[in-house]
């Protein structure tokens, strides 16, 4: 009998280094076992691959919720009544919220209303469109539809797309009814003040304006919950002040107060954490005010974006560690995945946890 060729044999069966003790092996969920919602979330942690990932992500943002203002973080065992309202009042681990415009256009806004209305967030940064989309909901709705639908059919028509959702033209047109007015009278404040309104300030007002608890901005004015919007001309927003521009002139909206507040926000806190859903100008701004305290302590990204063009939006953590946006050390990861598959995963394992427990 032939004897297996010895090069064949050394290149096939060579043998493995040991493996360390605290090595973590591969295991999936035990759908045999009657597992809770919290159970099958914790199991990612050991399913590997992007599910790794979330699993990871989980744990930062329990740990993000758990620091107290002594600088000592809470010890994992501890249970969840160090949550309730004093506990959280005495936490000064400020968490900066980020989203894209097309997660206020989708379900997710729900969710996010959540976070701002119970305060499980310090501040937040989105676009144009994550601003406006909030308001027009409140008064018109945003129907599921899909990808492939005509677009010059759907123009014909006054429907909008935003991927496989559908916009009525007529919910903007109602938008610019409701707006008006009230740029017509903070134009008025403007005058007889002599203050400017700031990209915040301007937010917050129409969070009083619109006085309807389905809106995330409402509850952040309720709360006093900072929302920053660097672009946020933008959109539908940037039309109605460029047409209130031509007919009533004068309105100055400042972002030069906006960024001192964002960065001084950040600047004063004793720990930091990013929440950053999707990438561009939310995802760099937050980074960036990080900066100004020498970088987050805490980070999670969720999007699918690459990092092989040099974009900030497909940029790992790491990237964001040269330039001092994220602490050397700090705990970090990025979730390469659509966040509307995976941020009610995340916030069902965290802030959520005792409702869903």
């Amino acid at each position: 009998m032939s004897q297996v060729p010895r090069e064949a044999a050394e290149a096939i069966l060579q043998p493995s280094f040991p493996v360390p003790e605290s090595a973590i092996s591969v295991e999936g969920p035990d759908f045999e076992t009657d597992l809770s919602l919290q159970q099958l979330l914790q199991s990612y942690e050991r399913i590997g691959f992007q599910a790794n990932s979330l699993g990871k992500a989980i744990d930062i943002v329990n740990r993000m919720r758990k620091w107290r203002l002594s600088d000592e973080p809470i010890s994992p065992d501890e249970s969840d009544e160090y949550m309730d309202h004093n506990i959280r009042e005495r936490t000064r681990c400020n968490i900066f919220l980020g989203y894209t415009s097309n997660l206020i256009s989708s379900g997710l806004r729900d969710i996010i209303k959540y976070l701002v209305k119970h305060k499980h967030v310090s501040t937040i940064v989105t676009t144009a469109g994550g601003i406006e989309e909030d308001f027009i909901k409140c008064l018109g709705k945003t129907y599921l539809a899909d990808f492939k639908m005509d677009g010059a059919d759907l123009r014909k028509k006054g429907m909008n797309r935003i991927g496989n959702l559908i916009v009525p033209n007529d919910n903007y047109c109602r938008f610019e009814d409701w707006l008006l007015p009230i740029l017509d009278t903070m134009l008025e404040e403007q005058k007889t003040t002599g203050e400017v309104w700031t990209p915040s300030s301007f937010i917050r007002r129409l969070g009083k304006e619109i006085n309807n608890e389905e809106s995330v901005y409402y509850w952040a004015y309720k709360n006093d919950i900072p929302v920053f919007c660097p672009a946020l001309t933008d959109g539908s927003l940037g039309d109605m002040i460029y047409f209130h521009s031509f007919r009533s002139p004068g309105l100055i909206i400042d972002i030069v107060g906006d960024i001192r507040a964002l960065n001084e926000l950040s600047r004063k806190s004793k720990k930091a954490g990013m929440i950053i859903l999707g990438g561009g100008v939310c995802k760099h701004q937050i980074a960036n005010a990080m900066l100004i305290r020498n970088g987050a302590d805490f980070a999670v990204y969720m999007n699918t974006g690459q990092e092989f063009d040099g974009s900030d939006s497909g940029a790992q953590p790491d990237e964001a560690v040269s330039w001092g946006k994220i602490r050397a050390g700090a705990e970090s990861v990025k979730v390469f995945a659509d966040a509307t598959l995976v941020f009610p995963l995340l916030v069902a394992a965290t802030f959520a946890r005792k409702q869903l427990s």
